[in-house]
């Protein structure tokens, strides 16, 4: 689904101010529906809510993040922060000079219980210093990737398939195929599949599969049942869908989504 300009803000001030230790915590409330401009911060940040689905977008790369799970940003990392949900992004700032995490790729993180009562408390403006350096190396000892990758939906550039994938985005389940989008776009089915490897690197039945996907995942995050998923987003029953999101990221949209899962072979 299409990020609207009139649901963007400003982004938040990446100003982070001095702390005594390695990690300062900000706290942004986010209506659902709502992003944050792109923007990037002078520190690391791992972007993370106790409640509702954040989204995070960097470049064509999407992370879902409901409490189970939160992304690690690289200081200087352009992205994008939403929410699907009413939601509280809660971000944690870590100075990269004092910070012996170096992970120089965006990276979903598992949270647990202790994790989330750690951020918590890390958030009090009351700590001692002591008691908080204590807590920061507690924090980076938890913070574990998590093997599942972002799903892409690259976009395309050519103003006739930008037709065709504003059509599938504002419409998942639209169930037409390759030859009726050609129709509608006024080329021919050979043109259009051209088109699409060339603008996205991928087929299109592959792009739209991904693209299911994606906008699957934000409903599942929020509960709901993945029979009316598989239905909303263009699939005839939960077994092709549970097939198709297996097939396409290793592992079923429950283990995905709680990180409790290798991906398998």
């Amino acid at each position: 689904m299409r990020t609207r300009p009139e649901d963007m803000i400003e982004a938040v001030d990446t100003t982070v101010p001095a702390s005594a230790g390695v990690i300062v915590v900000g706290r942004f409330p986010l209506e659902s529906g709502q992003w944050i401009s792109p923007h990037s911060h002078t520190h690391h940040q791992l972007a993370w809510t106790r409640s509702g689905v954040l989204s995070v977008a960097v470049d064509d790369a999407y992370w879902i993040l409901p409490p189970t799970r939160a992304l690690w940003l690289p200081a200087g990392v352009v992205h994008r922060t939403g929410a699907t949900r009413d939601a509280i992004l809660c971000s944690l700032y870590l100075d990269p000079e004092r910070c012996a995490l170096d992970w120089t790729e965006p990276t979903a993180v598992g949270v647990d219980g202790l994790l989330a009562h750690l951020i918590a408390y890390l958030a009090r403006e009351d700590l001692a210093d002591d008691a908080r350096l204590r807590a920061e190396a507690v924090v980076l000892d938890l913070l574990r990737p998590l093997p599942a990758l972002p799903i892409d939906v690259p976009p395309p550039v050519d103003d006739r398939v930008r037709a065709v994938a504003d059509a599938l985005l504002d419409n998942p389940a639209d169930p037409r195929g390759l030859d009726a989008h050609a129709r509608a776009i006024g080329v021919s089915r050979r043109t259009l599949t051209r088109l699409f490897v060339r603008d996205t690197g991928m087929s299109f039945d592959r792009w739209r599969t991904h693209m299911r996907l994606r906008a699957a995942l934000p409903l599942l995050a929020e509960g709901r049942p993945v029979a009316q998923v598989a239905h909303t987003v263009g699939y005839a029953t939960p077994s092709a869908f549970l097939a198709a999101f297996r097939r396409t990221v290793g592992t079923s949209p429950g283990r995905y989504l709680n990180g409790d899962a290798v991906l398998e072979p």
